[in-house]
């Protein structure tokens, strides 16, 4: 259902629910402030531009979103794309390939891709995951021990190479800072659950480096003062040429916003027990993220540690995600000088945290125990994430996700040959013998008669292993069966192999009988037009009526 969850509940909403909802909107606004900056800085971009995007991004994803408490902004999992795109391209860059996100995201849910795009394989999930929160992790090094050191490499291994290099530069009080911030964060959870510690960590880091005039960077000393006013909205440069170049990055952002949003609406519905609707989510997602680089912002998504947040808090209808949204512009405008002076290691520490939570570290762990093919998908996904670029490392995992995938599935693909021999008993051990294959093998299969059963997918990872069988048999026959009944889908290259051995048999004077075929690869065949080419007598519902058949053209050909 194409309709946002806003307008279903606005009929029944209570003042009573707006009270709770004006409490949680108030929270979660307080406590994407400090995320939405450092994740901007963390990008390569201005800390104003976090607040854009949380405060446009986030409106427009709560109040025309598929989900009741899906609460929208800047995440982790941006971090890497767009500080590369920002290096390679610039702003203006970023700003496109955002937009051009957007419409992918808008497409994908009017194309009804909401329930695809959740098939994505975990490996991969996890892999780019884990990679990005390694990044983020690596990138906050600088300001959390406080380095005397220019710009940061972009590349990992030189990044790290930096590190090791300036080490010795680093800052006491930087570390301080940063050690006493992850401290407050991790340990404030037994004082209060519904006051987040990272605002306390902000409030009481900001306090005591201005109070005692500590030798430290904050947000202000290296960006300057934050605007206090949305910027006027306006369309970055249209490039032809710059598109192309970034629509792989622009595919990624739309990816990545789309099953972000979706894990985080999943993972809300079980706390309220509720069902998002899947397609109108990417809908409002895909505005959102036009809307966002309008203004100056980056690429957003629905956050699951802000939207649990938002649940936890009381907040049940899109209306509190509103209000958070409107908290963030009010702190903006009324409170933006003070940003100002939020010490760098306290966002530094914000992140290192948030980087150890989106690790998934335990997930990984257990994906090391899955079977080869799995891990294979993990760590290449990981290590292109980390050595190369997200681009890269979803593209790779995805196809070799994929390929592994077929690979399984046509090793469970077989198709089994049984000869008149067998039929009469020779050599047959009942209790050796497939259980599939003893009916059969107990049948009067009459002579110059051969049965072919397929079972799995027929497809074209499995398609060679049915000319492999047809191959071995050395005397031709008078009739050829094959039995589909364990046949559940077969694609274009099984229905072309099947033409040719129809053609191959009518060529030499073999009769061909089709046995069992089920819904799927009866309409895909009689979509081919090949159940007309055979005729419909040379179809058969049984095994049984296929060998009825056979006696008849066997008949048929004594006759002649």
């Amino acid at each position: 259902m194409l309709k946002p969850k806003l307008f279903s509940i606005l009929g029944q909403y209570s003042r009573e629910q707006f009270f709770n909802d004006a409490i949680a909107g108030v929270i979660v606004g307080v406590v994407a402030l400090p995320l939405a900056i450092a994740f901007a800085i963390a990008s390569g971009l201005s800390p104003e531009k976090g607040l854009y995007t949380a405060i446009i991004a986030g409106f427009l994803i709560s109040a025309l979103g598929g989900s009741r408490v899906q609460i929208g902004g800047p995440t982790g999992a941006f971090v890497v794309i767009v500080y590369d795109i920002v290096h390679r391209y610039g702003l203006e860059g970023l700003q496109l390939a955002t937009l051009m996100a957007g419409v992918m995201l808008i497409l994908m849910g009017l194309a009804k891709l909401g329930s695809a795009i959740k098939f994505i394989a975990q490996p991969v999930v996890v892999g780019f995951t884990s990679g990005i929160a390694l990044i983020i992790f690596s990138s906050q090094l600088k300001d959390f021990f406080g380095l005397n050191m220019g710009s940061v490499p972009p590349d990992f291994v030189r990044k790290w190479e930096a590190f090791i290099t300036y080490f010795p530069t680093f800052n006491p009080a930087a570390l301080a800072v940063s050690a006493g911030c992850v401290a407050i964060i991790l340990g404030w959870k037994r004082v209060s659950q519904r006051i987040p510690g990272s605002l306390v960590a902000l409030i009481l880091s900001t306090v005591v480096v201005q109070i005692f005039q500590l030798p430290v960077e904050t947000v202000g000393s290296r960006f300057g003062e934050i605007p206090r006013t949305l910027p006027i909205p306006a369309l970055p440069p249209m490039n032809l040429h710059m598109m192309q170049q970034l629509f792989p990055s622009a595919a990624t952002i739309a990816l990545l916003a789309g099953i972000e949003s979706l894990l985080s609406a999943v993972v809300a519905d079980g706390m309220i027990g509720g069902k998002h609707r899947s397609n109108m989510e990417l809908i409002a997602q895909g505005i959102a993220n036009v809307a966002s680089p309008l203004f100056g912002g980056m690429p957003a998504a629905g956050a699951i540690a802000r939207t649990a947040t938002n649940v936890k808090n009381g907040g049940r209808t899109p209306v509190a995600g509103i209000i958070h949204a409107i908290v963030l512009l009010l702190i903006m405008i009324c409170f933006g000088r003070w940003a100002a002076l939020i010490p760098l290691p306290c966002l530094a520490a914000i992140l290192v945290v948030v980087a150890y939570n989106m690790s998934e570290w335990h997930s990984f762990a257990m994906l090391l125990k899955s079977p080869i093919s799995d891990v294979i998908v993990l760590l290449v996904t990981f290590s292109l994430t980390v050595l190369v670029d997200l681009t890269a490392a979803i593209q790779a995992g995805m196809v070799l996700s994929v390929l592994l995938f077929m690979r399984r599935i046509s090793l469970v693909s077989n198709i089994n040959v049984i000869t008149a021999d067998y039929a009469e008993g020779d050599g047959a051990d009942e209790e050796e013998t497939p259980k599939g294959l003893l009916k059969l093998l107990k049948r009067n299969i009459p002579d110059g008669v051969e049965i072919y059963e397929i079972n799995g997918l027929f497809f074209f990872g499995a398609a060679h292993k049915f000319l492999e069988a047809m191959s071995e048999v050395s005397k031709a026959p008078k009739v050829r069966i094959i039995n589909m009944q364990n046949v559940l889908a077969i694609d274009a290259t099984g229905i072309h192999v099947l033409r040719e051995e129809y053609r191959s048999a009518k060529k030499h004077g073999i009769g061909f009988i089709l046995a069992g075929v089920r819904a799927q690869p009866r309409q895909a065949l009689q979509q081919a037009e090949l159940l007309d080419q055979i005729g419909q007598d040379n179809c058969a519902e049984t095994v049984d009526r296929a060998l009825k058949r056979a006696r008849e053209l066997l008949g048929q050909a004594q006759a002649s």
